[in-house]
Order: structure tokens, then C-alpha cells, then sequence
């Protein structure tokens, strides 16, 4: 099935959703890979208050190219998951309602995405040029001292993906 989705999510909207269903984004989203989500659970960890509210929203694990003239964002393509996995269960605990990039998760993100009624999207390697395109404003937020690495928000048009793992724990890996 085909969706358009407006961002931030609305947690109903999450349960009618199903693995291998396209879905096309628009609104705003958040952007971390290692560097980022390492940061925000020790925040969470030591009781701090965290730079964004995570509430609804989208983590994208992507680490962005250098930005072109006349473009938000240089390409922005999906890095791999997996690597993000340990700091899931601790964010969704936080509102995070869905991450998105690109390959399996553990088994604990996926009790994760059920017990939170979650999701996870799968974008597609190789398309960071398309992605950029589909960017509109692009800002770092947080940890602009990691460069690349930072927490950015992306206002973004008709991005497309696939749900990769449902609120039923659905998978298509």
C-alpha cells in the first residue's frame, strides 16, 4: 500500500501501517547517526534535558555530504542501522516513534518497536542525491561540535521509503 505521512507522526496513524507499505514523508524530521544517539541516552542517562523533544518524531541515521550552492543539504543517504541499536530502547522510552535508514535490526529494537507501537523505515542505499533533493531546509539543532555527526532537523517534501518493521513486529528481513 502506498502513504503519504505528515510529520511528526501521529502514534495512530503508526498502527495502520505494515512492513513492505511505501509511505512518502513530508514535515520535519531528526537526523543522528552514532556520535548523536550516543549523546542523547547518556543525556537521558544522567537525568539531563534532552536538546529536542523526541515525542512522535522520525531519527533518520544518515550523515550528511558537503551542502552544494542552491541545495539544503548535500547527499543524505541511509547509513546502516545496526549500529544504532543499542540506543533504541532508551529513545523510544524517551517518544521516539520510528528511526529509519538502512538494514536489519536486533531483536531488542524489534521488542522495542512493538512494546512502543513504533516503526522502522528502510530508505534506500545509493539515492543520497534523490534524498537531497526532497530536502527543503536543513538545520543542525544539537552537537554541531561533531560536524557531520550533529543532531539536524530536516524539513523535507515526499521523501520516499519503505516500512521495514511494523507495530506488529512485521518485518520484511
Amino acid at each position: 500500500m502506498d502513504w503519504h505521512i505528515e510529520l511528526p507522526f501521529n502514534r495512530e496513524s503508526l498502527l495502520t501501517l505494515r512492513a513492505y507499505d511505501r509511505i512518502w514523508l513530508s514535515g520535519t524530521l531528526l537526523v543522528g547517526r552514532d556520535q548523536a544517539n550516543k549523546r542523547l541516552v547518556q543525556i537521558i542517562t544522567n537525568g539531563g534535558m534532552l536538546p529536542v523533544s523526541l515525542t512522535g518524531q522520525l531519527l533518520y541515521y544518515m550523515g550528511p555530504a558537503a551542502t552544494p550552492p542552491q541545495m539544503a543539504i548535500g547527499s543524505c543517504g541511509p547509513t546502516t542501522s545496526a549500529r544504532m541499536d543499542a540506543y533504541v530502547p532508551a529513545l523510544m522510552d524517551h517518544g521516539l516513534a520510528a528511526t529509519m535508514g538502512k538494514g536489519p535490526r536486533n531483536q531488542t529494537v524489534v521488542e522495542s518497536i512493538v512494546r512502543h507501537k513504533g516503526i522502522y523505515l528502510a530508505a534506500f542505499g545509493g539515492c543520497g542525491a534523490l534524498y537531497a533533493k526532497k530536502v527543503v531546509v536543513a538545520e543542525i539543532i544539537a552537537f554541531e561540535d561533531l560536524g557531520p555527526e550533529a543532531l539536524y532537523r530536516l524539513k523535507v517534501e515526499e521523501f520516499p521509503a519503505i516500512v521495514a518493521i511494523d507495530s506488529l513486529g512485521s518485518s520484511v528481513y
